[in-house]
């Protein structure tokens, strides 16, 4: 299953924890997070590696980040 977190707009710690309630809403599969600044994109990262999942892609996307993240 893939979903999409759009947490554009939104300053951290609110796409971190975004991010983690998809993933744990979805136990395994495909993400994608859509940021906008550097620090969202290494907190949503640093938080999806530290909870098991992969880190597979980031794109420059628009103004901001796309972020793609799998588990299972």
């Amino acid at each position: 299953m893939t979903t999409t977190v759009d947490a554009r707009g939104f300053s951290c710690p609110q796409p971190v924890l975004m991010t983690l309630d998809e993933m744990k809403k979805a136990g395994s599969g495909e993400i994608f997070v859509l940021v906008d600044t550097d620090t969202s994109r290494e907190n949503v990262s640093r938080a999806a590696m530290s909870q098991g999942w992969r880190v597979k892609d980031v794109q420059a996307e628009g103004e901001g980040f796309r972020i793609k993240i799998e588990k299972g």
